[in-house]
């Protein structure tokens, strides 16, 4: 069997195989179909300084080769999440990492610096598709500029490993990553999701309530191979790549790409035991190519 195991700066993983925030829980909701300490770790869902409801139903809607989703980031707050969720998975076999989410600088580093306390918890990824209500609205991932205040920010608050998730929605990606780069991240996540949106023609209404919302399946996966592959030529730091993966074959593409370790998102919907078949693809496609150990393949596309 070959060595899977992967580093995210002093993030240990056994194995490039995580999950994408909001589309897993908390972990346990999947505990019935897998073994979770399989996984090289889990991301739970998008936690916020404050309580959030999330926007109104309708929030998600199938399109064709993928989903549209505007939850809006509901959950019940990081104090909530410290008293009564983090109980529950300290003791985990596998790394828990909290995705972290916000609507102004202070609330990411007040965030991070309560998640930091947190023996248990030894890693954050930081979601700058966030809008700034500080600044009329504008997603904090969109300029460079702001990208690096956030992170700059949080940097200061939290001492443990930092993965920035990054937005698609932009013209230059590579500058985004520079940026957060620059600014202290020890890792970049790529990508969330494309802004899409879809329309009833017979009530000639738009499907989800907040009119657009993030598009994410394997009609993604394209756009973000191409942003992963161009990120990693452009940063140092390790680069987690998800977007649009839906089997093992997915997964190692991302990886010839340049990706370290990725995320599996919209295929829990599909099959909840996907994360473990993705691991005993890589580990059968490591040996059918003779390879020892995963980082073998890491960026080792041919051009």
């Amino acid at each position: 069997m070959a060595d899977l195991s992967v580093n995210i700066g002093k993030l240990k993983l056994k194995n490039p195989v995580l999950t994408a925030s909001g589309t897993f829980g908390y972990g346990e909701e999947f505990a019935d179909f897998i073994d979770l300490s399989r996984l090289g770790g889990f991301i739970v869902k998008g936690t916020t300084l404050h309580p959030r409801e999330g926007n109104p139903y309708p929030r998600m809607a199938e399109t064709p080769m993928g989903m549209l989703n505007a939850v809006g980031l509901q959950n019940k707050g990081v104090h909530h999440f410290v008293e009564h969720i983090y109980p529950r998975l300290k003791h985990l076999d596998t790394n828990v990492i909290v995705n972290v989410s916000g609507s102004s600088v202070e609330d990411y580093s007040e965030t991070a610096a309560i998640i930091d306390e947190l023996p248990n918890i030894p890693a954050i990824e930081l979601n700058i598709s966030c809008p700034n209500v500080k600044h009329g609205g504008m997603t904090f991932g969109v300029h460079p500029e702001a990208a690096a205040e956030v992170v700059s920010a949080v940097r200061k608050a939290y001492h443990k490993t930092l993965i920035v998730k990054l937005t698609p929605n932009v013209t230059d990606i590579t500058e985004i990553a520079k940026a957060v780069e620059g600014a202290g991240a020890d890792s970049v996540s790529l990508i969330n999701t494309l802004l899409g949106m879809a329309i009833d023609a017979e009530r000639r209404k738009p499907l989800l309530s907040t009119v657009t919302g993030g598009l994410s399946g394997p009609c993604v996966k394209p756009v973000a191979l191409r942003m992963v592959w161009q990120v990693a030529k452009a940063v140092k730091v390790p680069v987690v790549g998800l977007g649009g993966i839906m089997n093992a074959t997915d997964a190692i593409e991302f990886l010839l790409a340049g990706a370290t370790a990725v995320e599996l998102g919209t295929a829990n919907f599909i099959d909840p035991a996907i994360t473990v078949k993705v691991v005993d693809g890589i580990n059968e496609y490591l040996d059918r190519h003779g390879f020892k150990s995963v980082k073998d393949i890491i960026g080792a596309l041919e051009i």
